[in-house]
């Protein structure tokens, strides 16, 4: 599951766009109806053409309702960056660009709208040098740009293809087996009770499990899951989730909590934090100054203690312990954004250090900064896990470049990653060798369940057959020739799979005709009876089958074409080729015409039939005679 946010200029289109885009429109509150804008988050959800189902978080635009824009943009996977065709670049468009940056959010596209109220190409191309311009040095910096209008309904499939096209190349979020889905609205339905949602990250949740609500440490039970409105019982990372809860009241619960299972994650007043100034804030930060945190869904007031310096002027980066007024929910590697208070601006953003430090530090002591830089980099185990989930299949040279790690190392860290079956080996090449590939053990089981998953798609979609072909799986995957080779002899090493003749099943799948096929097929089968050795051609099989219930009788080994257009019973194949083998061994050679006189056929079929064995290796030709091929 992926999840997609809107971010641009308030009335630049964005919900219009998800409008057009999903048939949900995302504006849910009266008020937003009766004033046409976004005030707080919508949701809304889009099938992709190749199948895929993705989440769509709608933020607001309006510079009053920022902080509402930031609860939702923290776990999308994808932006839609917005920005309308008739007014261009406006500063909730700059500023929406630099939280994105802030937060690192991995992909992007850049969508010009409201193509339909402008005439002139040259006024076009005009905005789209902006966009390519205040974009320059950030992660939107390679981002394609889409021009559409919602109204016209122009430059949708486009859209939609390209988004395909990125979120499909994301590996997809690890589970790296600590649920947390920070909440961004809570209600009750009728009936069921209390309901949260959010993006669930890091894990999974099932229904039926105990979970604690973070920071209150308040135990729940999931009684229900729904994703896209679709009932689930399980929900994967990633995945916008809503959660039936037992035991809570909504009233005890706000924007911003976190729920997870009992015991993983504790709650935090006090984080260490690597921190960078946007260039264009309006004066420094200082020690002691009070901010708004934001993490994910949580917003809280922090006050700010500086590391090592005096103060950060604009554009500068440095370490700072943050003191939260609010107890909140934090791990390792979390972004997260500040803001003043007021007047109301984004200040700069960073990554969480340490969620929970032991206490207050020396400000300018030379061991805390020390420690400080230490931590940022994390153990060399972290950096080849965090470059294996990135990547989601990596190879030995790959990682060594990401990881700046010496080989000897990296090969040390491999192969306990290995043996704990935290990454996962692909092929049969030593880990050491630059082609050697590599994954987690996570993405190797979402990337195996996604594979026994087609497979029996396919299956159930074409019941008559006897497997997909290996180039459909490969295209399903959406894996590059060496990795897909190597992928899928892990697949078949591991039973997930089998292969025969090039197509690859599900273990124990057999075709297996019905009834009422067994009856359709009598007239042809008699025919057969009536001639074994003159059968009809294969052209008028296919006529009295169907392709597909012949092909069936093919591949099931039913039936065995020897050429294009001459087929026979599997019995009576095995009665002509224990004939051949039987004569050979008492007779040094064999014609066409002993064949054929033999089975009272007629040269086509015994023609058909002896070079069939021929090809097969079975028999070797010399002139007109037939010898065993030693």
């Amino acid at each position: 599951m992926r999840v997609i946010g809107t971010a641009g200029h308030v009335d630049h289109g964005k919900s219009a766009l998800v409008e057009a885009l999903t048939g949900t429109h995302p504006d849910r509150l009266k008020e937003e109806q009766l004033r046409e804008m976004t005030i707080d988050l919508g949701f809304a959800w889009l099938k992709l053409p190749g199948g895929e189902e993705v989440g769509i978080v709608d933020v607001p635009g309006h510079r009053d309702f920022i902080e509402n824009m930031l609860a939702g943009v923290g776990g999308i996977d994808c932006v839609l960056f917005v920005v309308a065709a008739d007014e261009g670049i406006m500063p909730q468009t700059r500023e929406h660009l630099a939280i994105i940056d802030l937060l690192q959010i991995p992909s992007g596209i850049l969508v010009i709208t409201k193509t339909d109220k402008i005439t002139d190409p040259g006024w076009l191309e005009l905005v789209e040098s902006d966009l390519h311009q205040i974009t320059v040095g950030t992660v939107l910096g390679n981002a394609p740009v889409v021009k559409v209008s919602a109204r016209e309904k122009t430059g949708l499939d486009e859209l939609t293809s390209r988004l395909e096209e990125i979120i499909t190349e994301q590996a997809l979020r690890p589970d790296l087996g600590r649920p947390r889905l920070p909440i961004d609205r809570v209600f009750s339905v009728s009936g069921f009770g209390t309901v949260v949602t959010g993006t669930l990250i890091d894990g999974v949740f099932h229904v039926g499990d105990e979970v604690e609500l973070q920071p209150a440490s308040l135990k729940a039970r999931i009684r229900g899951l729904q994703s896209h409105n679709r009932k689930e019982d399980t929900a994967q990372p990633g995945s916008r989730t809503a959660v039936n809860l037992t035991s809570l009241s909504v009233d005890q619960i706000r924007r911003g909590d976190v729920l997870t299972l009992p015991g993983i994650y504790q709650p935090t007043r006090r984080l260490d934090v690597s921190f960078r100034l946007l260039p264009d804030v309006t004066a420094p930060l200082t020690h002691n100054q009070q901010v708004k945190l934001f993490l994910y869904a949580a917003e809280t007031t922090a006050r700010v203690r500086l590391l090592g310096v005096e103060s950060l002027k604009p554009g500068e980066s440095g370490w700072l312990q943050l003191e939260l007024e609010h107890a909140t929910c934090a791990d390792r590697g979390d972004r997260f954004i500040l803001r003043r208070p007021s007047p109301g601006e984004t200040l700069g953003g960073g990554v969480v250090i340490d969620p929970h430090p032991a206490g207050r530090y020396k400000r300018f002591l030379t061991d805390t900064l020390e420690k400080f830089n230490s931590a940022s980099q994390g153990s060399p185990e972290e950096l080849v896990m965090s470059a294996l989930n990135t990547a989601g299949i990596a190879s030995f040279a790959g990682l060594t470049e990401k990881t700046r790690l010496e080989p000897a190392r990296l090969i040390e860290i491999l192969n306990a990653l290995i043996q704990a079956q935290r990454a996962i080996r692909l092929g049969d090449f030593d880990i050491n060798r630059d082609d050697a590939l590599l994954t987690t053990g996570d993405n190797w089981r979402r990337l195996s369940q996604k594979a026994a998953g087609e497979v029996a798609r396919y299956h159930e979609a074409n019941p008559l057959r006897d497997g997909m072909p290996r180039e459909e799986l490969k295209s399903r995957l959406k894996l590059e020739a060496p990795l897909f080779t190597a992928a899928l002899k892990r697949l078949l090493d591991e039973g997930v799979l089998v292969m025969d003749k090039n197509l690859v099943k599900t273990p124990g799948h057999t075709v297996s005709l019905s009834d009422g096929q067994r009856t359709w097929l009598k007239p042809l089968m008699a025919r057969f009876e009536a001639a074994p050795f003159a059968p009809p051609p294969v052209s008028e099989c296919v006529t009295a089958a169907g392709n597909e219930l012949y092909r069936a009788l093919v591949e099931t080994g039913e039936l065995v074409q020897v050429s294009d257009d001459v087929v026979f019973r599997q019995a009576d194949y095995q009665t002509m080729l224990a004939f051949v083998r039987e004569h050979l061994k008492t007779f040094p050679t064999l014609t066409v015409a002993e064949f054929r006189d033999h089975f009272h056929s007629s040269r086509k079929y015994a023609l058909a039939f002896l070079e069939h064995l021929d090809a097969s290796g079975v028999t070797i030709r010399e002139g007109d005679f037939r010898r065993l091929k030693s």
